[in-house]
């Protein structure tokens, strides 16, 4: 190996290499010119990335403020934030609150239970039924909270009786107002007591858990509480004859806190013997109804 290098060192110092001009003139222009090519291609380049940049940008916002986009970011938006807190969402926009001062009630013929006061469940409970109404307005872009807090839980927690678990949805309600001031409607999901040959309709060849909309006549808001439950039971009418059980005023003294939202009602959704399947066709049901009042404006 050394012996090679030293026959290279010995070539050089006896044929050193000495170019003429014209070759290093002709070598330099070459090189400049490869340089400025690629110099070029790289500002077409750059430039291409940054056209297309713009062109998404532009096509973005056009969806986001044309094609309901806002809609979408919107409710991807609420999926997020710690616990089931509701976080700020769109102020323009009406919302659906939906929750469960009672949230584990259930029904009867889906968990195997022998008497209906065992219709009582920690997970498979009327929440669910919640969640599909919250699914069924987001899909028809009506910005919706749905508060799966476990209400139940925090009323033993707190070593509350059954009937003081309006305290507690009353806090959580307070709660997503105070954070969403742009909440105007505000839904309180039970399920009902009504045997199921008076719990259940067939229409058209499908089943429904039928509805009740009940009022407190002890809220400072009944005029308008009564006002909107009726104009959900007359909506529902029209579309679903035999769906609604009507406007049930109650006169216990309980405000069901619809005393802080004049939109504001409670849904028994069924009875203890309804199956799954029936309550959601009735909250499918309602989403529509619920759609048309807010479009219409009544």
């Amino acid at each position: 190996m050394h012996f090679d290098k030293e026959i290279i060192e010995l070539i050089k110092e006896t044929y050193p290499l000495k170019p003429r001009e014209e070759f290093i003139l002709n070598t330099e222009n070459k090189l400049k010119q490869k340089a400025r090519e690629k110099s070029r291609r790289m500002v077409i380049k750059r430039s291409t990335f940054a056209f297309s940049g713009l062109v998404l940008c532009v096509i973005a916002i056009s969806w986001f403020f044309l094609f309901s986009g806002k809609e979408v970011v919107i409710n991807n938006i609420n999926s997020f934030g710690e616990g089931n807190r509701p976080i700020l969402i769109d102020e323009t926009a009406t919302s659906v609150y939906i929750y469960h001062t009672h949230n584990e009630e259930t029904f009867v013929p889906n968990n195997n239970l022998n008497e209906p006061f065992e219709a009582f469940h920690n997970t498979e409970n009327i929440s669910l039924i919640g969640a599909r109404l919250a699914q069924e307005l987001e899909d028809r872009n009506i910005s919706t909270i749905h508060d799966k807090s476990d209400i139940s839980g925090i009323v033993e927690e707190r070593g509350l009786s059954f009937k003081q678990s309006y305290l507690v949805s009353r806090e959580l309600l307070n709660d997503a107002l105070e954070n969403n001031p742009n909440i105007k409607m505000a839904f309180d999901i039970h399920r009902g007591l009504a045997e199921k040959n008076f719990s259940t309709l067939n229409l058209k060849g499908k089943s429904y858990a039928r509805i009740a909309f009940i009022v407190s006549n002890s809220s400072d808001n009944f005029k308008e509480n009564q006002k909107f439950a009726e104009l959900l039971h007359k909506k529902m009418e029209e579309k679903y004859p035999g769906l609604s059980r009507g406007v049930l005023v109650k006169t216990t003294g309980n405000t069901y806190n619809q005393d802080i939202l004049e939109e504001s009602v409670l849904l028994d959704i069924g009875g203890v013997e309804n199956k799954w399947e029936e309550a959601y066709k009735s909250v499918e049901a309602l989403a529509e109804i619920i759609k048309e009042i807010i479009e219409t404006g009544n």
